[in-house]
C-alpha cells in the first residue's frame, strides 16, 4: 500500500508527543492530499475500518490501518489528476457494521438514495456554469398533466421554457429522462440558464419525465415509447412553438434513462436526430452479462438485436461514462455499432462513476455539441 508522507511524519511525532494526533487534525483538511496520493482518515474506538468506494476494478472494501497506540485510522489510494471519487466509510465496532459519510471531509454529493462522501484529486473543479449565480436570466417551469393511453394513467411532466420565451419563436426540443433528478441532483435548471445565457446554447425547450415504474418503463418498455412518441409529442407541438425537423429535436438520459432515449429512437426512427446518453445500462449476453431477470431481457435482446442489425437511430450522439464504473466497457462496445451505420458519436469517457455529478458535468460539452450555437431560433 502506499504511504503518506504526512502520516509517516505524524507517527514519527506520536512518541514524544501522545497529543500529536490532535495538532494533526487541526492542522490538516481531509482527505489529505499528496498527489497523487490521498489518504483517508478516521478517529474512534473500532475493531477495523474500511473505505467502501464505487471504483470498478479495485476492491470495494479497502481496510485503513490504525496507528499504534491511537484511536486514529488511515487508508491511502493512489487517483489519477482530475479524478472524482464518492465513497463512505464502514466502521466495524461491538460486531456491527455502519457505512457513515466522512466525519473529517465537508465534501457531499447527494443522490436519490441519499448522500456519499467526496475526493476531489488534483485538477477536478465544479463547473462554474453549474452554478446558479443568480446572474443569467432564468427559465420558466411548466407542469402539465398528459393523458396516457399508453399507460392508461396520467403522467405528469415539467417543461422548462427559456427565458424571453416568445410564441413568435420556434424552438428546439429535448426531452429529458429522470427529470426530476436531473434538476435535483445535476443542476439542470441553472446549466440550462447559465449556458443561453452565455450564448453557448440556444433557447430551446425541455421536457423533464417522471417516469412511474422507473425500471419497468425504462428497459425497453414498448408502452414508454409510445407515450414518449405518440401521445406526449404531439401535446408539446401543440402547446408550445416547436421546429419540426428530426435534428432540432433531441432525447436524454443517463443508466436505465440512458437505455429508454436509445429505444424511443430506436422504435420510431426519424423522429429525433440528437441523443445524449450518459452511462447507459446498454447489456449484452457477452458484455456485462444479465442478472436482473425478464426487465433486465428487454435491454440484452434490444442491445443483441441492434449489434446484429444496427440502424442509424440518429444524426448526432453523444454518448459519455465514467472510466470508474462498470458499465463503462458496455459503453464501449455500442460506439463502433453507431458508426458503421453512419451516427455522428462523440464519445467522452471521464475520471469519475456512476453518479449525477459525473452526469453534470458532461452536460455542457454534450448538449453545445447536439445543439450548437444561439442560432436555432426561427421567427414566424
Amino acid at each position: 500500500m502506499p504511504r503518506s508522507a504526512s502520516i509517516a511524519a505524524l507517527e514519527a511525532r506520536l512518541a514524544s508527543d501522545p497529543r500529536a494526533v490532535d495538532a494533526f487534525l487541526e492542522a490538516h483538511e481531509f482527505p489529505l492530499a499528496e498527489p497523487p496520493l490521498y489518504t483517508f482518515v478516521y478517529r474512534g474506538e473500532a475493531d477495523a475500518v474500511r473505505l467502501r468506494h464505487w471504483v470498478h476494478g479495485l476492491h470495494t472494501s479497502a481496510p485503513f490501518r490504525r496507528l499504534e497506540g491511537t484511536d486514529l485510522w488511515c487508508y491511502t489510494l493512489e487517483l489519477p489528476d482530475s479524478s472524482r471519487v464518492e465513497y463512505k466509510i464502514e466502521v466495524l465496532a461491538r460486531g456491527r457494521a455502519e457505512w457513515i459519510e466522512d466525519p473529517l471531509n465537508p465534501l457531499r454529493a447527494r443522490d436519490p438514495f441519499g448522500a456519499n462522501s467526496v475526493v476531489q484529486a488534483r485538477g477536478y473543479e465544479i463547473p462554474d456554469w453549474a452554478r446558479e449565480t443568480g446572474e443569467a436570466p432564468a427559465g420558466v417551469m411548466d407542469e402539465l398533466v398528459v393523458e396516457s393511453e399508453a399507460f392508461d394513467s396520467a403522467r405528469h411532466v415539467t417543461v422548462y421554457r427559456p427565458a424571453d420565451f416568445r410564441p413568435t419563436r420556434r424552438y428546439p426540443l429535448l426531452i429529458v429522462h429522470d427529470g426530476a433528478d436531473y434538476l435535483e441532483y445535476a443542476s439542470l435548471r441553472p446549466v440550462l440558464d447559465q449556458l443561453i445565457g452565455r450564448f453557448e446554447l440556444p433557447r430551446l425547450i425541455v421536457a423533464l419525465l417522471h417516469p412511474g415504474d422507473r425500471m419497468s418503463e425504462y428497459s425497453a418498455d414498448p408502452a414508454h415509447a409510445r407515450f414518449v412518441v405518440e401521445e406526449l409529442l404531439p401535446r408539446l407541438e401543440r402547446d408550445y412553438p416547436l421546429l419540426p425537423e428530426p435534428d432540432s429535436r433531441g432525447l436524454m438520459g443517463a443508466s436505465l434513462g440512458a437505455v429508454a432515449s436509445f429505444h424511443v429512437a430506436l422504435r420510431y426512427p426519424d423522429r429525433f436526430g440528437r441523443l445524449l446518453l450518459q452511462s447507459g445500462s446498454f447489456l449484452f449476453t457477452d458484455i456485462g452479462g444479465n442478472e436482473g431477470g425478464p426487465v433486465f431481457d428487454r435491454m440484452v435482446d434490444m442491445m443483441n438485436g441492434y449489434r446484429d442489425a444496427p440502424t442509424p437511430v440518429a444524426e448526432k450522439a453523444f454518448v459519455s461514462v465514467g472510466v470508474y464504473e462498470p458499465l463503462a466497457s458496455e459503453n464501449r462496445a455500442l460506439i463502433p455499432v453507431l458508426r458503421r451505420v453512419g451516427v455522428d458519436v462523440r464519445f467522452v469517457e471521464s475520471r469519475d462513476g456512476h453518479n449525477w455529478e459525473n452526469w453534470r458535468d458532461r452536460l455542457r460539452e454534450g448538449l453545445t455539441w447536439l445543439f450548437p450555437g444561439p442560432l436555432w431560433l426561427v421567427y414566424e
